[in-house]
């Protein structure tokens, strides 16, 4: 995957590519990461890229012809028909683990990184095929939510984590939030783990695990359960459980 990051500060990147799995991508070759600087793409000598709003506001708004250049800049030099052109955008759709699986399979993504007040809405318009908000928060600018979004979306593509069920068993990638893990000591300071993961019974493991993962999501994210729909043997398991508690 290629991906390209439309920009006016790309040191705040830096930390973020090298190191841990992000690094390791960039190192295997799974991943291409291409910084635009926007300010290489201003229309003044004193590289502009921001003006005062039509009609008045409290904040700068970037420009649309640097961000026009920039993808100009991207579609003449490098192969990337059809490539998703993503805006940072508290307006945007809020990005969830089912938009990171579809974008996971993408050859090219192209991240243009909001800031300031807001950015001219033309860019929202005619520019981009996707705007997307982590959450409903202000963010001082884009790069952090293209953090985000990167890093969900690169973990998913094949080769990048190393076990591909570390990644199936996240939270939200069923639908599902994931359920309880514990590691050694058994018992510390008189708190211990549950005695069914000791077991070595594989079926008992794994039906607890399940249980559990449905009722964290049942108390802590209702909103999520209200879409789920559980199978018959989930169904199976929940009844189970509840007859044990009754």
């Amino acid at each position: 995957m290629n991906i390209f990051i439309v920009t006016a500060f790309p040191t705040i990147f830096q930390g973020f590519f090298s190191e841990s799995i992000l690094k390791q991508a960039i190192k295997k070759n799974i991943i291409n990461v291409e910084f635009i600087y926007l300010r290489d793409f201003a229309i003044d000598h004193h590289n502009t890229i921001d003006d005062e709003a039509y009609g008045g506001s409290s904040g700068m708004i970037y420009r649309i012809e640097p961000i026009y250049n920039a993808l100009k800049f991207i579609k003449n030099n490098f192969d990337v028909k059809n490539a998703k052109k993503i805006l940072t955008s508290a307006r945007g759709k809020v990005f969830n683990q089912d938009i990171a699986k579809k974008l996971a399979k993408e050859k090219n993504l192209i991240f243009i990184c909001g800031r300031y007040k807001d950015t001219d809405f033309r860019v929202n318009e005619y520019l981009v095929t996707d705007e997307y908000s982590i959450g409903d928060y202000i963010l001082t600018g884009g790069e952090q939510a293209a953090i985000v979004m990167i890093d969900a979306i690169v973990r998913l593509i094949p080769g990048v984590v190393g076990k591909a069920e570390s990644v199936e068993t996240d939270s939200f990638f069923n639908g599902l939030l994931d359920c309880p893990r514990y590691t050694r000591p058994y018992n510390f300071n008189g708190m211990k783990v549950p005695d069914v993961l000791l077991s070595g019974d594989h079926k008992k493991i794994e039906k607890w695990q399940k249980y559990q993962s449905i009722k964290l999501t049942k108390e802590r994210r209702p909103d999520l359960w209200k879409k789920y729909t559980p199978d018959t043997r989930e169904l199976e398991i929940i009844n189970e459980f509840e007859s044990r508690r009754n």
